[in-house]
């Protein structure tokens, strides 16, 4: 569009006023975030760990059924077991508030 004199419109200027918010991060929060990573890799670990033994072809020998499945269902408790804990420790610091919830991260 053009304005009614035929002149080009006004370019907004080359350094917009943004809050960028603080350099520094406070410890506490900065815990949280790295808490809530963790929790999110979780699955991500898991689906390596259950993967792992797929790598390991090299065995002349097959791996007893037994083995296995002691070996899947001890990554499932361990994975839930680390759930459990990231869960208890966020739970410790409290909700998360409007400030640390962090805009399009």
């Amino acid at each position: 569009m053009t304005q009614p004199d035929g002149g080009m419109p006004a370019r907004p200027s080359s350094n917009p006023t943004v809050d960028r918010g603080p350099i520094h991060v406070e410890s506490q929060t900065f815990r949280r975030r790295r808490l809530v990573d963790a929790a999110c890799s979780i699955p991500l670990l898991g689906w390596i760990l259950w993967w792992l033994p797929l790598i390991w072809s090299g065995a002349t020998s097959p791996v007893p059924a037994s083995q296995a499945l002691i070996y899947i269902f001890g990554v499932w408790i361990g994975l839930a077991v680390c759930a459990a804990r990231l869960v208890n420790l966020l739970n410790r610091n409290g909700p998360l508030g409007p400030t640390d919830q962090g805009q399009g991260q």
